[in-house]
């Protein structure tokens, strides 16, 4: 139905006229403008109170992670003073236990657990840095959390003002179109502005949903962190007890622990106890006084490497539990002084000099706890020339680790050298038995070929030749002689056939060879008969 058709309805039913028509259709066009303002107006208050609620239920969940935090630095602040509470009592204890002889069982018991507990120090500090880096985790998490919510805004924004730009253009060009294309452009219109307004409000509305989705998944998400928070902070408690325990503990007690975490990075570093290194080993220096190095690492060649772990850390336990800055001071010049005396001591071992060992000119001085190996670096950096002056390197478990981990390397290396030189050794051993053997086996081929050529002259004087001994023997076979053996019939052949060649060659007659066999026997003879005459005058009386 067109304009036209639309007018003629209208004139005919309810006897308006085209302009009466045209006013009626802007009515209803800016009827339908005040409703989608109005809408716009509803929606944008809808999307206040979201927003409002959002923002409400950010900074709830902020304040909630405040309040928790402040009852975690409460409990901690309790647990310290529980912790000075026990100290006291526990050197009440030991005081007891020093004054009566049937208590030293207990004190035992109580000095191994203190063992024990200084074994789960290193579990502690591990634990303490895993804390750190989870509140770091939780601190990033929500200022991500802030940034995304502050982004969201932002778009929500920019989207109300997309909008209300939409709206006014759409206005301006329904008043400006001529009302002949007012049909056409409405349809138009209308599809092209509800289409994308109905894709941002679903876009709006999955937004919402995904953003209040992901906000509920966080909130679960912090409040698991921080219950594991909770109980880790109960754990630090726990072995900050152990540690101040060993901390404040005397010289004794600090060195076992000292050699408990180097005990673990030995183990870490690949060596071998009583293979590449030995511990607490008993030797004697030359005015015949025994020392007990911690441990001797051994390196190839006969070389030894001296660990000592018994460095004292009760200056830098004030520094760490302190918080007033002149304490604090005075306990980093009291641990660098600590550290200074424990390098002189040391320095007047002369480990070097010890029977039973081959030590290189240093000493390697370890400090059990990282951070107060650095802060005495930080604060007094010539402590290391000060070591190196007196042939002493000052190592914390991270550089000892890559030193031992150096020494294991170098231990591989030796011994696939030594494998290539016992091989080296075994293929010379076998090169000089085969020569031999080769040596052996020419002689024996030449003895092979001299005794073939005994052999042959040996056959040829029996069977070859005129008048041979087998043709000889094989005439008198002939003649009558009784034998019980006969002679392999080839041979006979063969001296027969050769006899033949032989008289076929020679100018005599047949009687030759009988005479001359029998000349050869009498010239024997009497050549025999003139030897035994001649010896026999010799030896005449």
């Amino acid at each position: 139905m067109d304009l036209e058709q639309i007018s003629t309805f209208f004139s005919e039913h309810l006897s308006l006229t085209i302009p009466q028509f045209i006013a009626l259709v802007a009515t209803i066009v800016l009827a339908m403008m005040i409703g989608a303002l109005f809408n716009q107006r509803k929606t944008r208050t809808r999307w206040e109170q979201s927003k409002n609620q959002l923002i409400a239920e950010h900074q709830a969940s902020i304040q909630s992670f405040e309040s928790q935090l402040e009852q975690t630095l409460v409990a901690q602040e309790r647990l310290k003073n529980e912790i000075d509470q026990l100290q006291e009592r526990y050197e009440f204890k030991i005081e007891l236990l020093g004054k009566t002889q049937s208590q030293a069982d207990r004190a035992t018991e109580l000095e191994q657990q203190l063992n024990q507990l200084q074994r789960k120090q290193v579990e502690t500090q591990l634990a303490l840095s895993k804390s750190h880096a989870l509140q770091q985790t939780i601190q990033a998490t929500s200022e991500a959390e802030k940034n995304a919510l502050k982004d969201k805004v932002e778009l929500l924004e920019n989207a109300e003002q997309r909008l209300q730009l939409q709206f006014e253009s759409l206005a301006n060009k329904i008043f400006e179109d001529k009302s002949q294309h007012l049909k056409q452009q409405n349809a138009s219109q209308l599809d092209g502005v509800l289409g994308p307004l109905k894709q941002q409000l679903e876009g709006f509305r999955r937004q919402v949903h995904e953003s209040y989705t992901q906000e509920q998944n966080q909130r679960s998400a912090l409040k698991h962190q921080l219950e594991n928070l909770q109980n880790l902070n109960l754990k630090m408690s726990q072995d900050a007890i152990n540690l101040t325990k060993a901390l404040k503990g005397d010289n004794k007690q600090q060195g076992n622990w000292g050699e408990v975490i180097l005990e673990r990075v030995l183990q870490e570093s690949g060596l071998r106890q009583n293979h590449e290194y030995q511990v607490q080993q008993d030797l004697k220096n030359d005015q015949g006084k025994r020392f007990k190095p911690d441990v001797i690492v051994h390196l190839p060649e006969g070389k030894d490497v001296v660990i000592d772990a018994k460095m004292t850390l009760v200056a830098y336990e004030r520094y760490f539990n302190s918080e007033d800055d002149a304490v604090r001071q005075q306990a980093i010049k009291d641990h660098i002084v600590a550290i200074r005396a424990h390098l002189k001591g040391l320095s007047q071992k002369d480990y070097h000099k010890l029977h039973g060992i081959q030590s290189l000119d240093y000493v390697l001085m370890f400090i059990p706890v990282e951070p107060a190996f650095l802060l005495a670096i930080e604060k007094e950096p010539e402590l290391i020339h000060e070591a190196l002056d007196n042939n002493i390197m000052l190592v914390s478990p991270t550089n000892l680790l890559v030193a031992l981990r150096t020494i294991s390397n170098i231990w591989r290396y030796e011994l696939q050298n030594q494998n290539a030189q016992k091989i080296a050794q075994q293929a010379g051993k076998l090169y000089d038995k085969l020569c031999g053997y080769l040596d052996d086996m020419e002689k024996v081929g030449r003895a092979l070929e001299t005794a073939d050529k005994a052999y042959q002259l040996a056959m040829n004087k029996l069977a070859k030749g005129k008048g041979n001994v087998i043709r000889q023997a094989h005439q008198m076979q002939k003649m009558g002689i009784e034998s019980s053996k006969s002679i392999d019939k080839q041979l006979v052949e063969q001296a027969l056939l050769d006899d033949e060649s032989t008289i076929a060659l020679s100018p005599h007659t047949n009687d030759a060879p009988l005479i001359e066999p029998k000349l050869s026997s009498a010239k024997a003879m009497n050549t025999s008969d003139k030897t035994n005459n001649s010896n026999g005058s010799q030896h005449a009386p």
